[in-house]
């Protein structure tokens, strides 16, 4: 019975019992656990307490160390400076002093120097008052040496300054014509050699043909017939071409021909092309005329500007503006004295490309105002003024360079070159209008400028003849030898070539030569 008790007891008892000891232990645990923790925590904090004490202790003495090193130094570079400061107001102070004692002594030597001038001062003003008292008596004196040289000469003053004048003229005269004559010589004996080398070579680099002076232009028919289509009916035809064309249509009786007249070159070849365009169609009336008529100058238009174009090709030269082109090649159309304008400024513009190259200088630059020289031709008959003052309102409006405008303005010397390509440009223009064959005259203007040449020449005092030789390019004048000498026939010379360049237009150049020649003849019997 004890035995089931105990077994009872011990199978339901003791479960218990380690029940209630774990929940007291639990409990204990519980409670105690954080107890230690806290005491843990607290020590571990007292710890960290104490070594962040340290640590700040440490750092408070280094802080007071660093800061006592960093006002030690402070202090040592404020002393430093002092001292430089000091030596410096000091090395100042030096200087002014030095400056002082300098500025003392130039003020004494600056006195003593006044005192000097002011004596000297005194010395001249008493010598001047002596020279002026010497200049009267001097006066007097040649006064009265005069008024005795007029008594015995039976001369006045003012007349024997005039004579004496007179001869020194007379005698300087000569001598300063004879200067000028021998420095000419010089110069002429210096440059002729390389100038005629460089022309010479400039000329054989190029050559053009011989130019034919054209006015209108004639249109030739394939028969008579034509002359009365073209007039048409009561004249309607005619009139209608004149009108749409500007120009004048001379219907005469040559046969199987009518002429085509009009100051503007543009127009007047537009016209021919449209008559030859008419005549070859054969449907001649005023509705066709006006499609003809237009046509034609789009075919012109378009024929001036390829030329333009080609020359620029032809010379190498870039960037020239369109606009430009197109009055280059207008001058296809235009003539000078019978030589096409275009032709003559690519002549220019070759043979001053060419002295350019020989000298050293920009070719192409030489070519471009070459090339432009004669530009205002292309437009003077449509605006007011010189083609010289054409050509530089258009060179300046197309933004060309300074040489090219220079170029153009002092070609025909109304302006002073101001470049050596200028200058190229004179010489070259010179070449090309008085080469042979260049220029054709009308023969009524050729009369009179030889008329005029001749009497130029008679009228000085000493010519007893004067010939024009070489079609107006040369003059030879003949001098009476008791009259005129050689210096005198020197400058006769120069004074009838200033006449000609102010008095006369002529294409070219012209020399002047005077003869003087003294015969000495005798008569055997």
């Amino acid at each position: 019975m004890l035995t089931v008790l105990a077994d009872a007891f011990l199978s339901i008892g003791l479960p218990i019992i380690c029940g209630v000891v774990g929940l007291i232990l639990g409990a204990t645990a519980i409670i105690l656990i954080p107890l230690f923790k806290k005491q843990r925590a607290n020590a571990k904090a007292a710890k960290i307490i104490r070594e962040a004490e340290i640590k700040a202790e440490h750092i408070t003495k280094n802080a007071q160390l660093d800061g006592k090193q960093t006002v030690y130094e402070m202090k040592q570079d404020a002393e430093k400076e002092i001292r430089e400061r000091k030596q410096e107001v000091a090395s100042q102070e030096n200087k002014l002093l030095q400056r002082e004692q300098s500025i003392d002594r130039r003020d004494t030597a600056l006195i003593q120097k006044e005192n000097l001038l002011d004596e000297k001062n005194e010395t001249l003003n008493r010598r001047l008052r002596e020279v002026d008292k010497k200049e009267l008596v001097l006066q007097d004196k040649i006064d009265g040496i005069i008024q005795e040289l007029e008594k015995v000469s039976q001369m006045s003053t003012q007349e024997a300054r005039d004579e004496l004048f007179s001869r020194v003229e007379s005698k300087m005269s000569k001598e300063i014509t004879t200067f000028i004559k021998n420095k000419e010589d010089e110069a002429k004996e210096v440059a002729d050699n390389k100038a005629k080398e460089i022309l010479g070579y400039a000329v054989s680099k190029y050559a053009q043909e011989v130019t034919t002076e054209r006015t209108v232009s004639v249109v030739a028919l394939p028969n008579d017939e034509m002359k009365g289509r073209i007039i048409g009916r009561e004249g309607r035809n005619i009139r209608s071409l004149e009108q749409l064309l500007g120009v004048d249509i001379i219907i005469d009786d040559t046969p199987e021909a009518l002429t085509v007249s009009c100051f503007n070159p543009i127009r007047r070849e537009i016209a021919r092309l449209t008559l030859e365009e008419l005549i070859k169609d054969g449907r001649i009336q005023p509705g066709r005329i006006e499609e003809i008529v237009e046509k034609c100058k789009n075919i012109v238009k378009e024929s001036i500007h390829k030329t333009g174009q080609d020359v620029a090709f032809k010379l190498g030269l870039p960037k020239i503006n369109r606009e430009l082109l197109d009055y280059v090649g207008r001058l296809k159309y235009r003539t000078s004295y019978g030589q096409n304008a275009l032709n003559h400024s690519i002549e220019v513009a070759i043979l001053a490309g060419t002295m350019a190259a020989e000298l050293g200088l920009d070719q192409n630059l030489a070519k471009r105002a070459g090339l432009l020289h004669d530009i205002g031709k292309a437009a003077d008959f449509e605006m007011d003024g010189s083609h010289v003052e054409i050509g530089i309102r258009l060179a300046k409006k197309y933004g060309e360079p300074d040489v090219v405008i220079n170029g153009i303005e002092s070609h025909h010397g109304d302006v002073e070159p101001k470049y050596v390509i200028a200058n190229l440009i004179q010489a070259a223009d010179t070449l090309s209008a008085a080469r042979p064959g260049a220029r054709s005259e009308m023969l009524e203007n050729y009369i009179k400028r030889i008329e005029q040449l001749e009497e130029i020449c008679k009228s000085y005092d000493g010519v007893y003849q004067s010939y024009a030789m070489q079609s107006g390019r040369e003059l030879r004048v003949m001098v009476i030898p008791d009259k005129i000498d050689d210096v005198g026939a020197f400058k006769l010379a120069r004074e009838i070539k200033e006449r000609i360049e102010n008095e006369m237009t002529y294409p070219g150049q012209i020399k002047v030569s005077v003869i003087r020649e003294y015969r000495a003849v005798e008569t055997a019997k």
